[in-house]
Formats: structure tokens, sequence, C-alpha cells
């Protein structure tokens, strides 16, 4: 009886043995693969879904080929906001830049550089049109001419001006008529008409706005001058 006691005994401290070493394993087991995990999840690139999206210039829905200047633009919001211009991701004209204005609003860039030369808006409603027409006549062969219409742009503009602008390669000018709006892209020296112009009228049965159109928007990618 007590043999068979004292073999209970030892069989009980051998499976106690056993069972501590089977966990001791086991929890060795568990943090190896703890830290393994952490190490692999560590020199894992970052899921390419949490990147953030390609952003082009001026927010265009796509990057300009080399030797292309991108540009986005709006035209003014009836008489209450101003239009908006940006080329290569400056912003040339805007409300907030303060520099827009009723009328016609231009922004001149050099065609080689990018580089902004000068910007100014004409009024024509109230406005005289004698120096809008100076300011056409002295802008620079190989000049791009960008222009966005806020409120009124054809009031006061007559043949002559009409027909310098046209000459930077709209199409559109001629039809220009009272609150239409216009957002055009040309150039001094251009020989063909430019792809870079929208045009909508102020006409009751389609207005956006009462007495307004909608807003345009125009973006685009212009080639640089190369001589």
């Amino acid at each position: 009886m007590v043999r068979t006691g004292g073999v209970l005994k030892f069989a009980a401290l051998i499976f106690a043995f056993l069972l501590a070493v089977f966990l001791a394993f086991q929890l060795l087991e568990i943090n190896l693969d703890f830290k393994l995990s952490s190490v692999i999840s560590r020199s894992m690139p970052v899921n390419e879904v949490s990147a953030k999206p390609v952003r082009y210039k001026c927010g265009l829905s796509k990057s300009c080929p080399l030797g292309h200047f991108a540009f986005k633009m709006t035209s003014g919001a009836a008489s209450v906001v101003g239009p908006r211009i940006c080329l290569e991701d400056k912003l040339l004209m805007s409300g907030v830049k303060n520099n827009v204005g009723r009328g016609i609003n231009l922004a001149l860039v050099d065609g080689k550089t990018g580089d902004v030369i000068k910007t100014d808006f004409f009024d024509m409603w109230a406005g005289d049109v004698a120096p809008l027409i100076k300011f056409l006549k002295e802008i620079d062969e190989g000049t791009i001419v960008m222009m966005a219409s806020f409120d009124d742009p054809s009031t006061k503009l007559n043949d002559e001006a009409r027909k310098l602008i046209s000459d930077l390669g709209s199409s559109a000018v001629s039809n220009l008529g009272f609150r239409d709006n216009w957002i055009f892209v040309g150039g001094k020296g251009i020989k063909t008409k430019s792809p870079f112009e929208q045009h909508i009228k102020n006409s009751a049965d389609t207005n956006k706005f009462e007495g307004w159109p909608e807003v345009l928007e125009m973006e685009g990618c212009v080639p640089q001058r190369q001589d």
C-alpha cells in the first residue's frame, strides 16, 4: 500500500514536471512569435492605399508634358466673386490677392520662362476702353496672354480692342456681349486661333445666376516658347 502510494506520488511529480516544461515552451514560443511578428510588421512598407493622392500643378487633372506650362483659370461669378488665374502652381490673379476687378482681367506671362510680367484689369462697364487698347498694343512678341471676364466684359469694348484681342488668337471676342462669361489664353505673335478659350452667352433662358451665366473653368498645358 505504501509502495503504491509512493509510485503515485512519483508519477504525479513527473506529470507536474512535464506540464511545467510544456507550459514553459508554449510561453517561449508565443513570446518569440510576438517578437518576430513585431519585427516583420516594422519592416513591411506602408500600405499604398494610405499614401496621399498625387497633386498636379494648379490642381490639374493630369501633369503637363515637358516644355509646357500648366494653367487653370475660372471666370468671375456674377458680380460677386472675381476670376482666378493660376500658372505653374502660382496664383497670378484672384480675389484673395486683391488684384481683380470688373471687366476684363489680364495676366501677361513670359512665354520662355513662365515668369509673370504684369497683371491688370479694365472696367468695361463704367471705364474707358483707351487704357485697355494701350495695354494691348504694348504687349511684347512671344508673351502669353491670359484673360478672364468679371461681371461685364464688353459694353465699352470697341472694334479696335476686339481686333487686338482677336490677333492674340481669340475666336470669341467678336461675339462677346453684355455680361457674357469668357476665359481665354493666347499669345502675341500667334499664327493660328488659340485652342484655349471658352465663352458662354448671357441669356435669361440658360443663366445660372439671375442676370449672369454660369462660371467657366478651363485647364490645360500651354507650349513654352523655345526660340
